[in-house]
Formats: C-alpha cells, sequence, structure tokens
C-alpha cells in the first residue's frame, strides 16, 4: 500500500463514510488537533513515566484514535465505523484515574508551571494540545453537531493530564514549581 494517494494535492481531504472537505474546514481542524494531542501523550509516554501513568496514557491513545474517528466521519456515518464510540462512562473512567492519581499529592494552593521531570514536561504539553482540541471541537459544535460527550471527555482528559503530571513530579522526588505573580509596576 502506498502512502501517498494525490487525492488531497487539491487541498481537500476525505471523510469516513464519504464526502471530501478543504483541508482548513473546522472538522479537520478538530480531528487534527485530537491527533496532536493523541501524538503528544505519545510524546510523554516516550519520556518513560512510571508504569502506573503509562497505562493509564495507552488507555487515553486508544481513547483519541476513537475520538478522531469520529470526528473524521462525515456526519450521519458515524455507525459506518463500526466501534464503540466515547460514553459518558469513558469520561467517569478519567474522573477515577484523576481521584487516583492525586492520592498522595499536595494540595494545590497556587498554579504550577508546567515542567519538572521530563515525562511530567510532556504531559503538561500534552494538556496544553489537548485543550486546543477541545477548543477546535467546539468551533466545530458551533457549525455543525457534535455530541457532547466528545467535548466532556476532552475537558476531562485535560484534567487528568494536569495531574498525571503533578503524580510523574511527585513519583520522581521533584517539587511542582508554584507559580510566583511579577510584583511592582510595569513600563
Amino acid at each position: 500500500m502506498r502512502i501517498y494517494t494525490r487525492t488531497g494535492d487539491d487541498g481537500t481531504t476525505g471523510l469516513f463514510g464519504g464526502g471530501r472537505v478543504q483541508k482548513e474546514a473546522a472538522r479537520v481542524e478538530a480531528y487534527g488537533s485530537v491527533d496532536e494531542t493523541c501524538a503528544a501523550v505519545g510524546v510523554a509516554r516516550a519520556a518513560a513515566p512510571p508504569a502506573e501513568v503509562d497505562a493509564v496514557l495507552a488507555a487515553v491513545q486508544a481513547d483519541l484514535f476513537v475520538v478522531g474517528a469520529e470526528l473524521a466521519t462525515s456526519p450521519g456515518n458515524e455507525a459506518k465505523l463500526r466501534l464503540p464510540l466515547i460514553a459518558a462512562t469513558d469520561a467517569a473512567r478519567l474522573e477515577a484515574e484523576i481521584d487516583a492519581a492525586e492520592g498522595g499529592l499536595q494540595p494545590l494552593t497556587s498554579f504550577v508551571l508546567p515542567g519538572g521531570a521530563p515525562a511530567a514536561a510532556a504531559l503538561h504539553h500534552a494538556r496544553t494540545v489537548c485543550r486546543r482540541a477541545e477548543r477546535r471541537v467546539l468551533a466545530l459544535r458551533g457549525l455543525e453537531p457534535v455530541r457532547a460527550e466528545l467535548v466532556v471527555y476532552l475537558n476531562r482528559l485535560s484534567d487528568l493530564l494536569f495531574v498525571l503530571a503533578r503524580r510523574c513530579n511527585h513519583l520522581a522526588g521533584i517539587a511542582d514549581v508554584p507559580w510566583a505573580p511579577r510584583r511592582g509596576g510595569g513600563t
């Protein structure tokens, strides 16, 4: 199988279930940002997080493929995917992972700066990419129907990625760096 088809040379891409759209269409922006989130999670996994975190991230990547597949499907053809779509139970699973990952962490008293252990820094980056994906899905929802479960999942996922970053720092013995607002007048 060749990787290039030349069908997108005109600036369009095909949707699963039929139809073509411009590559800069809101739908393509949405599933492209979800794909970026999946790749950013992959970078975090490559940074060798603790096994308990890596297992959660592996499941997240599988979920993100489902989210992306649904968004890459022409509206009304989701049944052709023949796979279970993201449901409220998936967001609930993420909430349970958040609760578990917070065990032993110091309560937050301020914002924290992204960084710390390599896996934590990568997870902070993945969180920001996930937030962008959420915004792109919301922009699409302003134009076309998008199931609420996708928005809720991405919102919860960004929270999970933040907590997992803190967890990686904790397990590495690295303290989160609190954000200290600038003092004094600006110029």
